[in-house]
This record gives C-alpha cells, structure tokens and sequence, in this order.
C-alpha cells in the first residue's frame, strides 16, 4: 500500500512539475516576444533618426585612398626572357569630397587622384655593374588630378542653375602640360540623393600647354554625371564621367573621362579597393604621336591625324589599381 502511495505522489509531482515548466516556457516566449517588438519599435527610430541625420543641411565631408604595391623577383628563372628580373610597383588613388546642401543652393566639391611608379630591373648583376646614369630606375606608369567645383542655386529640389570648374592634368610629371580647365555653367539635375547629372551648354575649356606642342582650346558643351551606390556585402561603388564635347571642331577637340571606383570596408575604415578609370582625348593623342616621332603640327595636321592609319595612335586609355584602402568620412 505504501509504495502504491509513494508512486502516486511521485507521479503527481512529476505531472506539476513539466506543468510548471511549460508555464514558464511560455512566458519566456512571450516575453521574448514582447522585447523582440520593443526592438524593432527602437530600431526603427534610429533607422529614421539616422536618415534626418544623413539628409540634414550642411557639410558632409570624406576621402578614400586606395594603396596598391607588388614587388617580384626571379632568380635564374630560365623559361623567363630576364631570368634574374626584379620588378616593383607601387600605386595609390585617392578621393575625398566637401559637400554643403542648403535650403536654396548646394556647393559640391571633389578631388581624385591616380599616381604608379615602376622600377624594372632586367638583371641585377649586370645593371649592379653599369654607370648611374644607365641603371633602372623608377618610372611613372599612373599620373592624374581632377579637381571639380560646382555651385548651384535650386530652383526645384531636383532641379538648380549651376557653375562649374573643372581642372585636369597630371602633378608627378609635366604638370600643367597639358592642364585642362573647364569653366561653364548651365543646370544640374539631381533626380536622387546618390546621382548628379549636370548640364552645361555654355563652357569653355581652355587647355595650358608648352608652346612647342599643339594644343586648341574651344568653347562647347560640358556633361557630367556622378552616381554612388551601396551594393550587398558592404560594398560601395562610385561611378563619375565627364565629357566636353567642342562646337568648334567635335572629332578632334572632345574629349571624355570615366572612373569607376569599387570598395569593401571590412575593420574601421580599413578595405580592400579596386579602380578602374578610361579616357579618350584626341588632342593628347596626337601630341603624344608628334613627340615620339620628332615630328611638328606643321608635319602632320591633327585633321590628318587618324588612329588606323597611325597603328591606334589614338587609343582608349586606361588604368586599374587594386589595393587596400581606407575609408573616412564624416
């Protein structure tokens, strides 16, 4: 009879018990449900106050610089044409912007840069032994400064009269020849926050240059168009080209550049980053022929002056750096 007893009341506890247990399983789902509402009631004013944050009027600044650096070396690597080369690279691209917004005008301004250095050594040994003079030595593969300026003055939240400059050149090498300047001034469309269209209809872009090269300035139209976009996995991407197309003479006076910048933050503004940039100007071109064939503008005129029957005298330039790259704004 005891044990019969003893059964039944342990059967019973264990009965109260799971009871007990579930009871408290449910409440903790509640209450987790209830704190997982109150969470996202508070994510989403910090989502809005972060957004009043980044539309709010005033400075933003920022600046990007992307490193890229390779260094080689073969030891009597036989299959190699240089068997005992060394070669060492090292590149660097940067950007950095100031950008007010006000009620009634804007104020945009940006600087890019792109500058390489290569050193090619074809034998250690031999170039070891020969004059100073002779020896390999750092050379300038990459060399690029854009610098823009624009002021506009809304009419429409989209839609503002602007000013614009523009200077182009290079800083490492022959700087300010050529050094191109845009001044121009039309209208600038900005149909979202990450995208400006401008349009400039009355710009003239004077080109600088030593007097022994050919060089025309001209009055034309200026177009550009900057787009940034936030892409998955943290990935930012920066798209801008600019392009100058000539009343006085199209085919041989325009001229376009196209930079695409791509980059991943990874630890506190610290990423890896590639850019990638492309440009076509005919004027450069063909100085670049004349220089390297000794010859004059009077030799051979730039209306004479065509990429097929030159070799592709007149290529699509391009560059790309992949690096790492760190990240501040503000």
């Amino acid at each position: 009879m005891s044990k019969k007893i003893t059964l039944l009341v342990a059967l019973v506890l264990s009965i109260f018990t799971t009871a007990t247990q579930a009871q408290t399983l449910d409440e903790y789902k509640a209450q987790l449900a209830a704190k997982s509402a109150e969470l996202a009631a508070i994510q989403g004013e910090v989502d809005a106050i972060k957004g009043s944050i980044a539309t709010f009027p005033g400075w933003k600044m920022g600046a990007l610089a992307t490193i890229g650096l390779n260094l080689s070396n073969f030891n009597n690597w036989l299959g190699a044409g240089n068997p005992n080369a060394s070669s060492n690279s090292f590149g660097i691209s940067g950007s950095a912007f100031a950008n007010l917004d006000q009620e009634k005008y804007f104020w945009r301004n940006s600087l890019n840069i792109a500058a390489a250095k290569t050193k090619l050594i074809p034998d250690s040994d031999v170039n070891s032994a020969l004059p100073d003079e002779l020896q390999a030595d750092w050379e300038t593969t990459a060399d690029a400064i854009n610098l823009t300026s624009l002021f506009g003055y809304k009419l429409t939240p989209k839609i503002a009269l602007s000013a614009m400059g523009e200077y182009r050149s290079t800083f490492l090498t022959n700087f300010n020849n050529p050094g191109y300047l845009d001044i121009g001034a039309g209208a600038t469309w900005t149909p979202m926050s990450n995208l400006v269209v401008v349009f400039h209809p009355l710009n003239y872009n004077i080109v600088m240059a030593d007097s022994d090269v050919s060089y025309e300035s001209s009055l034309g139209c200026k177009i550009v168009a900057d787009y940034t976009q936030s892409l998955p996995m943290g990935i930012a991407w920066r798209s801008n080209i600019s392009s100058f197309i000539s009343y006085k003479d199209p085919n041989n006076y325009s001229n376009w550049t196209w930079v695409n910048g791509l980059n991943f933050t990874a630890w506190k503004g610290i990423g890896v980053g590639f850019e990638f940039g492309l440009r076509r100007n005919r004027q450069e071109s063909y100085n670049t022929f004349l220089t390297a064939n000794s010859l004059t503008s009077e030799t051979v005129e730039i209306d004479a002056f065509d990429d097929s029957a030159n070799d592709g005298d007149n290529p699509l330039q391009s560059y790309w750096l992949l690096g790492f790259t760190y990240n501040i704004s503000k």
